[in-house]
């Protein structure tokens, strides 16, 4: 049985639902459908915690899907994944591939830059320590001029640390 099917929680139940009737009136075809029905189960899964299942489904849904924009979703919760398990070189190519295929997923450019500006926090050369929080600067700017009201931490951060106008973005 599907997890989507499983769930006993009235938003994952209200959510299924949603999704089932979407997914009847859309006019797609049958793999595009199933492409769906995993990326849902993947995120039911993501949601209980089961990650193994998850990153499964998101699989799956991954060999199946065609659009370059669902596919980048799909790729970005599996970064989430992996960044969540520690995992920051696997997180990292799964924001790659999924910033890759959709430049304007601001959390994809975000949790690329908390992961660089966590790698520049634990680094003791000052060399590398600079590449990362540079990395990180970067990627938070691309994120903040998609999503201008978002990231007040990171906007905060780029302001004291004189890596970018703070006022250029608005």
């Amino acid at each position: 049985m599907a997890r989507s099917q499983r769930n006993d929680n009235f938003v994952d139940q209200t959510f299924t639902v949603i999704a089932d009737t979407i997914l009847k009136l859309l006019p797609a075809s049958k793999k595009e459908k199933e492409a769906f029905a995993y990326y849902r189960d993947g995120m039911a899964a993501q949601g209980d915690g089961d990650y193994a299942e998850a990153l499964e489904n998101y699989e799956e849904a991954l060999r199946l899907e065609e659009n370059d924009n669902d596919r980048s979703y799909i790729l970005y919760n599996m970064g989430l994944i992996y960044q969540s398990n520690g995992d920051y070189e696997k997180a990292l190519d799964f924001y790659r591939q999924s910033i890759e295929l959709n430049p304007r997923l601001p959390q994809a450019l975000n949790n690329t830059a908390v992961i660089f500006h966590f790698l520049g926090d634990r680094e003791n050369d000052p060399e590398k320590t600079e590449e990362y929080f540079s990395l990180a600067a970067e990627y938070w700017i691309r994120a903040i001029r998609l999503a201008p009201n978002n990231y007040i931490e990171a906007q905060n951060w780029l302001k004291t640390t004189g890596r970018a106008e703070i006022n250029g973005f608005f």
